[in-house]
Protein backbone atom coordinates (compact mmCIF):
# COMPACT_ATOMS: atom_id res chain seq x y z
CA UNK A 1 0.00 0.00 0.00
CA UNK A 2 3.27 2.38 -0.08
CA UNK A 3 2.51 3.33 -3.52
CA UNK A 4 -0.77 4.28 -3.32
CA UNK A 5 -0.21 6.46 -0.29
CA UNK A 6 2.35 7.88 -2.28
CA UNK A 7 -0.40 9.26 -4.25
CA UNK A 8 -2.53 10.12 -1.65
CA UNK A 9 0.25 12.52 0.25
CA UNK A 10 1.86 13.76 -2.95
CA UNK A 11 -0.24 16.70 -3.58
CA UNK A 12 -1.12 15.97 -7.87
CA UNK A 13 -4.65 14.53 -7.03
CA UNK A 14 -8.04 16.43 -6.45
CA UNK A 15 -10.10 14.55 -4.15
CA UNK A 16 -12.61 16.72 -3.52
CA UNK A 17 -13.32 17.28 -7.42
CA UNK A 18 -16.87 18.13 -8.33
CA UNK A 19 -17.37 16.32 -11.39
CA UNK A 20 -20.03 18.88 -12.67
CA UNK A 21 -17.43 21.57 -12.60
CA UNK A 22 -14.35 19.29 -12.89
CA UNK A 23 -11.88 20.33 -16.49
CA UNK A 24 -12.90 18.21 -19.56
CA UNK A 25 -11.44 20.61 -22.28
CA UNK A 26 -9.66 19.17 -25.24
CA UNK A 27 -5.74 18.99 -24.15
CA UNK A 28 -4.77 19.88 -27.77
CA UNK A 29 -2.03 16.30 -27.82
CA UNK A 30 -4.70 14.77 -30.63
CA UNK A 31 -3.75 15.47 -34.20
CA UNK A 32 -6.64 17.78 -35.93
CA UNK A 33 -8.70 15.61 -38.04
CA UNK A 34 -9.23 18.59 -40.13
CA UNK A 35 -5.67 18.27 -41.18
CA UNK A 36 -5.08 14.69 -40.72
CA UNK A 37 -6.71 12.72 -43.52
CA UNK A 38 -5.31 9.92 -42.89
CA UNK A 39 -6.49 7.27 -40.69
CA UNK A 40 -5.69 7.33 -36.30
CA UNK A 41 -6.15 5.26 -33.62
CA UNK A 42 -5.60 6.61 -29.92
CA UNK A 43 -5.38 5.20 -27.15
CA UNK A 44 -5.03 7.45 -23.76
CA UNK A 45 -4.99 7.10 -20.12
CA UNK A 46 -5.58 9.64 -16.68
CA UNK A 47 -5.96 9.17 -13.67
CA UNK A 48 -9.41 8.08 -12.33
CA UNK A 49 -11.92 10.69 -11.08
CA UNK A 50 -12.03 11.25 -7.59
CA UNK A 51 -10.54 8.82 -4.49
CA UNK A 52 -10.12 6.15 -7.93
CA UNK A 53 -7.54 7.90 -8.33
CA UNK A 54 -4.75 7.10 -5.79
CA UNK A 55 -5.56 3.36 -7.36
CA UNK A 56 -5.96 3.87 -10.54
CA UNK A 57 -5.93 5.19 -14.39
CA UNK A 58 -8.85 5.10 -16.98
CA UNK A 59 -8.29 4.18 -20.03
CA UNK A 60 -9.87 4.67 -23.02
CA UNK A 61 -9.46 4.45 -27.15
CA UNK A 62 -10.64 6.83 -29.71
CA UNK A 63 -11.16 6.08 -33.70
CA UNK A 64 -10.68 8.34 -37.10
CA UNK A 65 -10.85 6.35 -40.15
CA UNK A 66 -9.79 7.57 -43.55
CA UNK A 67 -10.60 11.15 -44.36
CA UNK A 68 -13.42 11.03 -41.50
CA UNK A 69 -13.68 14.82 -39.88
CA UNK A 70 -14.20 13.27 -36.28
CA UNK A 71 -12.89 11.13 -34.08
CA UNK A 72 -15.19 8.33 -32.24
CA UNK A 73 -14.06 7.83 -28.73
CA UNK A 74 -15.40 4.45 -26.96
CA UNK A 75 -14.99 3.75 -23.22
CA UNK A 76 -16.78 2.38 -20.59
CA UNK A 77 -18.41 4.80 -17.76
CA UNK A 78 -19.22 3.39 -14.87
CA UNK A 79 -21.98 5.54 -14.02
CA UNK A 80 -24.54 4.51 -16.48
CA UNK A 81 -25.04 1.01 -14.95
CA UNK A 82 -27.12 3.02 -12.07
CA UNK A 83 -29.17 5.14 -15.10
CA UNK A 84 -29.83 1.47 -16.31
CA UNK A 85 -28.37 2.67 -19.47
CA UNK A 86 -25.04 0.35 -21.33
CA UNK A 87 -21.70 1.37 -20.15
CA UNK A 88 -20.22 0.90 -23.10
CA UNK A 89 -19.81 4.10 -24.79
CA UNK A 90 -18.99 5.07 -28.32
CA UNK A 91 -19.60 9.34 -29.01
CA UNK A 92 -18.41 11.79 -31.43
CA UNK A 93 -15.98 13.73 -29.38
CA UNK A 94 -12.54 15.39 -29.13
CA UNK A 95 -10.62 12.37 -27.69
CA UNK A 96 -7.90 14.12 -25.55
CA UNK A 97 -10.44 16.16 -23.27
CA UNK A 98 -8.91 15.96 -19.49
CA UNK A 99 -10.58 13.09 -17.58
CA UNK A 100 -12.15 15.10 -15.03
CA UNK A 101 -9.60 17.52 -14.32
CA UNK A 102 -6.79 14.88 -15.20
CA UNK A 103 -4.31 15.59 -18.27
CA UNK A 104 -4.14 11.99 -20.34
CA UNK A 105 -1.05 10.20 -21.59
CA UNK A 106 -1.20 8.93 -24.62
CA UNK A 107 -0.95 4.88 -24.39
CA UNK A 108 -0.75 3.99 -28.17
CA UNK A 109 -0.14 6.58 -31.45
CA UNK A 110 -1.37 4.33 -34.93
CA UNK A 111 -1.98 6.70 -37.97
CA UNK A 112 -2.23 5.46 -41.67
CA UNK A 113 -2.49 1.92 -43.38
CA UNK A 114 -2.35 -0.29 -40.26
CA UNK A 115 -4.74 1.78 -38.64
CA UNK A 116 -7.18 1.95 -41.44
CA UNK A 117 -6.87 -2.01 -41.19
CA UNK A 118 -7.24 -2.07 -37.35
CA UNK A 119 -10.29 -0.10 -36.84
CA UNK A 120 -12.72 -2.78 -38.08
CA UNK A 121 -11.42 -5.20 -35.79
CA UNK A 122 -11.77 -2.64 -33.04
CA UNK A 123 -15.21 -2.10 -33.79
CA UNK A 124 -16.06 -6.01 -33.88
CA UNK A 125 -14.22 -6.14 -30.75
CA UNK A 126 -16.43 -3.17 -28.97
CA UNK A 127 -19.67 -4.86 -30.35
CA UNK A 128 -18.77 -8.85 -28.86
CA UNK A 129 -17.50 -6.96 -25.32
CA UNK A 130 -19.49 -9.61 -22.50
CA UNK A 131 -20.06 -6.53 -20.29
CA UNK A 132 -22.04 -4.07 -21.42
CA UNK A 133 -24.00 -3.74 -18.70
CA UNK A 134 -22.04 -4.33 -16.43
CA UNK A 135 -19.42 -2.60 -13.93
CA UNK A 136 -17.81 -3.06 -11.02
CA UNK A 137 -15.01 -0.71 -9.98
CA UNK A 138 -13.06 -3.02 -8.03
CA UNK A 139 -12.16 -6.21 -9.30
CA UNK A 140 -13.43 -5.45 -12.80
CA UNK A 141 -15.12 -5.24 -14.80
CA UNK A 142 -14.78 -1.74 -15.49
CA UNK A 143 -13.22 0.79 -17.76
CA UNK A 144 -10.07 -0.85 -17.93
CA UNK A 145 -11.42 -4.36 -18.45
CA UNK A 146 -12.58 -3.04 -21.52
CA UNK A 147 -9.87 -1.39 -23.33
CA UNK A 148 -7.09 -4.61 -22.24
CA UNK A 149 -10.28 -6.99 -23.99
CA UNK A 150 -9.79 -4.88 -27.02
CA UNK A 151 -6.27 -5.42 -26.83
CA UNK A 152 -6.48 -9.15 -26.70
CA UNK A 153 -8.71 -9.30 -29.59
CA UNK A 154 -6.96 -7.29 -31.75
CA UNK A 155 -3.19 -7.72 -30.67
CA UNK A 156 -1.35 -6.07 -33.63
CA UNK A 157 -2.48 -2.91 -31.12
CA UNK A 158 0.73 -4.19 -29.28
CA UNK A 159 -1.18 -2.55 -25.95
CA UNK A 160 1.34 -1.28 -23.29
CA UNK A 161 -1.09 -0.30 -20.71
CA UNK A 162 -0.25 1.39 -17.72
CA UNK A 163 0.51 -1.38 -14.41
CA UNK A 164 -2.22 0.80 -12.36
CA UNK A 165 -4.83 -0.13 -15.04
CA UNK A 166 -7.13 -1.86 -12.60
CA UNK A 167 -9.48 -3.94 -13.69
CA UNK A 168 -7.05 -4.47 -16.62
CA UNK A 169 -6.40 -8.14 -15.51
CA UNK A 170 -9.69 -9.09 -14.81
CA UNK A 171 -10.33 -11.99 -18.09
CA UNK A 172 -13.76 -12.15 -19.18
CA UNK A 173 -16.86 -15.29 -18.53
CA UNK A 174 -14.23 -16.48 -15.83
CA UNK A 175 -11.06 -17.50 -17.66
CA UNK A 176 -8.33 -17.93 -15.34
CA UNK A 177 -5.49 -18.01 -18.51
CA UNK A 178 -5.93 -15.37 -21.48
CA UNK A 179 -2.96 -13.54 -23.70
CA UNK A 180 -1.97 -10.50 -22.11
CA UNK A 181 -3.55 -6.94 -23.07
CA UNK A 182 -0.52 -6.56 -25.32
CA UNK A 183 -1.21 -9.89 -27.38
CA UNK A 184 2.39 -10.57 -27.31
CA UNK A 185 2.45 -12.83 -23.52
CA UNK A 186 0.24 -14.56 -21.26
CA UNK A 187 -1.74 -14.32 -18.15
CA UNK A 188 -2.75 -16.31 -15.04
CA UNK A 189 -5.15 -14.19 -13.31
CA UNK A 190 -8.02 -15.20 -10.62
CA UNK A 191 -11.30 -12.45 -11.47
CA UNK A 192 -8.40 -9.92 -11.39
CA UNK A 193 -7.63 -9.99 -7.62
CA UNK A 194 -4.41 -12.70 -8.15
CA UNK A 195 -2.55 -13.12 -11.20
CA UNK A 196 0.66 -13.11 -13.36
CA UNK A 197 1.34 -12.18 -16.19
CA UNK A 198 4.77 -12.36 -18.62
CA UNK A 199 5.16 -10.61 -22.38
CA UNK A 200 7.52 -9.33 -24.32
CA UNK A 201 6.00 -6.10 -23.94
CA UNK A 202 4.55 -5.44 -20.23
CA UNK A 203 6.90 -7.73 -18.77
CA UNK A 204 6.63 -9.40 -15.68
CA UNK A 205 3.81 -8.10 -13.38
CA UNK A 206 2.64 -9.51 -9.94
CA UNK A 207 -0.94 -8.68 -9.26
CA UNK A 208 -2.72 -8.69 -5.82
CA UNK A 209 -5.92 -7.69 -4.96
CA UNK A 210 -5.48 -5.60 -8.26
CA UNK A 211 -2.31 -4.08 -7.57
CA UNK A 212 0.31 -4.79 -9.57
CA UNK A 213 4.08 -4.97 -8.99
CA UNK A 214 6.41 -5.94 -11.94
CA UNK A 215 9.27 -4.86 -13.52
CA UNK A 216 9.88 -4.68 -17.78
CA UNK A 217 13.57 -5.36 -18.94
CA UNK A 218 12.82 -4.93 -22.11
CA UNK A 219 11.63 -1.40 -21.52
CA UNK A 220 13.54 -0.88 -18.40
CA UNK A 221 11.14 0.09 -15.85
CA UNK A 222 9.27 -0.95 -12.89
CA UNK A 223 6.39 -1.05 -11.78
CA UNK A 224 4.55 0.13 -8.81
CA UNK A 225 1.03 -0.23 -6.86
CA UNK A 226 -0.58 3.26 -7.10
CA UNK A 227 2.12 4.69 -9.14
CA UNK A 228 2.46 3.13 -11.85
CA UNK A 229 5.17 2.40 -14.15
CA UNK A 230 8.73 4.27 -13.31
CA UNK A 231 11.14 4.96 -17.14
CA UNK A 232 14.33 3.90 -15.02
CA UNK A 233 15.87 5.30 -18.54
CA UNK A 234 14.80 8.75 -17.22
CA UNK A 235 16.07 8.54 -14.13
Amino acid sequence: MIGPLIMLFNGDLTLNNDWKTADRTSTGIAPDPSRTPEAVILVYAARAFNWRGIFAVHNWIATKENNAVNYSVHHVLGWNKYRNLPVVVSDTEQPDRAWYGYTPVVVKDIRGDKAEKLIPFIDKAIAEYPYKLNYNVWPGPNSNTFIAYIGRKVPELELNLPSSSIGKDYLVNGRILDIAPSGRGFQFSIYGLFGILLSKVEGFEINILGLVTGINPFKPAIKLPGIGEINLDRL
